[in-house]
Formats: C-alpha cells, sequence, structure tokens
C-alpha cells in the first residue's frame, strides 16, 4: 500500500479552512500527503451560462489566478512547515463531479469536506457538496463543522 492520500475540498469558506486544518493535522500523524482540490462553476463568472446552451468564457486566466492567488496559495503558505507534503489543484467544473473525479485518479483514502459552503442559499436550493459527496463518493467523508 503507498502513501495516505487525504484529499479535501476547498471553497474559500471557513468551513473548508476548518476541513484544510483538519486533514494537514491528521496527515502529520499518519504520514499521509495532503491534495487541497478547488472547483470553478462556469455559472459564477459567466451567470448566463448553460452547461451546453452556451460557451463557456474564452479566456478563464483572470479567474483562475484570482482563486489560487485568494484561495489556495494562502492554505499552502500556512501548511508550507507542517512537515506534510502538500499539493493543490484547480479545476473548472461542479464541485462534487471534480472532487468525485479526482478522489477516484488520485486513490484518496478519504475526502475532508467542510459542513456548509460559501453559498448558504445554494446550500439550501441545491444540496451541499458535503451531503452529495457523502452520498456517492465511495471512499470515506471526513465532514467537518
Amino acid at each position: 500500500m503507498g502513501k495516505l492520500i487525504y484529499l479535501v475540498a476547498i471553497d474559500g469558506s471557513e468551513w473548508s479552512d476548518r476541513a484544510a486544518e483538519r486533514a494537514v493535522s491528521l496527515a502529520q500523524k499518519t504520514e499521509a500527503e495532503v491534495l487541497f482540490v478547488t472547483a470553478l462553476q462556469w455559472s459564477k463568472y459567466q451567470p448566463l451560462y448553460v452547461g451546453d446552451f452556451s460557451a463557456p468564457p474564452q479566456d478563464t486566466s483572470k479567474e483562475e489566478e484570482f482563486e489560487r492567488e485568494n484561495i489556495l496559495a494562502p492554505l499552502e503558505k500556512r501548511y508550507a512547515d507542517s512537515g506534510v507534503e502538500i499539493s493543490s489543484k484547480l479545476f473548472w467544473g461542479h464541485p462534487v463531479d471534480v472532487i468525485k473525479d479526482q478522489a477516484k485518479i488520485t486513490h484518496a483514502n478519504m475526502i475532508f469536506v467542510g459542513r456548509r459552503g460559501r453559498s448558504k442559499v445554494a446550500n439550501l436550493l441545491l444540496g451541499s457538496v458535503a451531503n452529495s459527496l457523502a452520498h456517492t463518493a465511495g471512499v470515506p467523508i471526513v465532514l467537518v463543522p
């Protein structure tokens, strides 16, 4: 068996920050590596984007740069001296799909996810990412309050 991999769903919320903290803390004890994953949804940056009916924005570099600088980089910096091997990835797509795909591709042993995300309204209307993952991920989920 290879090294343990803990995947952390990151969205910039205080809950995902706590999930990252919990994953890094456990990784220090188990010598696991931690992968921070964030998913950007087209609809967040182009409100009229609808799946197959309109083209996504052509230049995504500004959105990606913003997310890397304001969400992923601060977490990487915070845990740089933790002794844990940490990496991060950014993808375009629905968070549940991205996280499940990455868990499968990386052979993640656990997924850490905050109980809530950035948008309380979206959680109420669409069901939370955490709830969807808990029912469909296929690997243990650590739901961090």
